[in-house]
């Protein structure tokens, strides 16, 4: 008997040790359910598969944060780590510094120098997405605090920078608009600077580089194979990529409304257009300019 005893114990270590390890596993894809087994005797196995009187364990995949010491601030959503690697912000973004590519932007020195005054003690925990490195090869991550504050709500909070969610990359997503919403409501930081007020579309021509805010309202919808495109008038539309149509509301329920578009604008000869890679870019309103 105490020889069974002992032998079920040992099978249930082996087998809570495996189920540990396949849920651990970093190259090994997290299943959708795993089943708890109690046969005859007692003993408890674990398993992706159901079986028998098998009955499913809820799990909680938690996001993992790394710890990293931060050598210096880049700009006001970079930063950059005692190894070299620059961290970018994810769900963020804040007007450029001056450098050697481009000119400073309205409000990139204050939101610098605000994010370097939050990182005194230069300790960060790094939370990862989808996707880990963009285009720039920047690793793209949320950023705490050693007190679990989140600085990327923090920074949009305080009206230093604004959203900008690029799918696959959605986590936060709801924090991070109610964190603008607020600072936009308070008129902090950049939302109470003239550059960054809201303009009619027609002005489009005029713009300066950087992220803008424009009103629109779109009459038609032209599709082709890699975008569809809200059409506001024979030079100007907003494009959204097919693959990620998914993320919003059918186009056609913009069609007559009066939008504000948030983002970047890009000119092709005398068209201009602008991509909107989510809703919160998108805005509907109850009235324009």
């Amino acid at each position: 008997m105490l020889r069974n005893r002992f032998i079920s114990i040992v099978q249930l270590k082996l087998s809570l040790c495996a189920l540990l390890l396949f849920l651990l596993a970093p190259s090994i894809a997290f299943p959708k359910e795993i089943y708890r087994s109690v046969d005859s005797q007692g003993r408890i196995t674990y398993s992706d598969q159901p079986s028998g009187k098998s009955r499913a364990v809820e799990i909680h995949n938690q996001p993992s944060r790394l710890l990293r010491h931060v050598r210096k601030v880049y700009d006001g959503d970079t930063i950059i780590l005692e190894d070299g690697k620059h961290i970018r912000l994810l769900g963020i973004n804040t007007p450029e510094i001056e450098s050697r590519q481009r000119a400073e932007e309205p409000g990139g020195v204050a939101a610098k120098k605000w994010l370097q005054a939050q990182l005194h003690d230069k300790k960060v925990y790094l939370e990862y997405d989808e996707v880990k490195i963009d285009k720039y090869k920047r690793q793209l991550a949320h950023v705490f605090l050693s007190n679990g504050k989140h600085l990327n709500v923090m920074l949009l909070e305080n009206g230093w920078g604004t959203v900008s969610i690029i799918p696959p990359n959605g986590r936060y997503s709801d924090k991070l608009i109610q964190a603008q919403q607020h600072a936009e409501k308070m008129r902090l930081g950049i939302w109470a600077m003239p550059e960054y007020q809201l303009e009619p579309i027609t002005k489009i021509a005029n713009h300066t580089k950087g992220w803008r805010r424009f009103s629109a309202t779109p009459h038609s919808i032209k599709k082709n194979r890699k975008y569809t495109r809200l059409l506001i008038n024979d030079k100007v539309d907003i494009r959204v990529a097919n693959n990620n149509l998914k993320a919003f509301p059918p186009l056609s329920s913009y069609l007559g409304k009066s939008l504000e578009v948030r983002g970047w604008v890009s000119r092709n000869n005398d068209y201009y257009t602008m991509l909107i890679q989510h809703p919160s870019s998108l805005i509907v309103r109850k009235s324009g300019l």
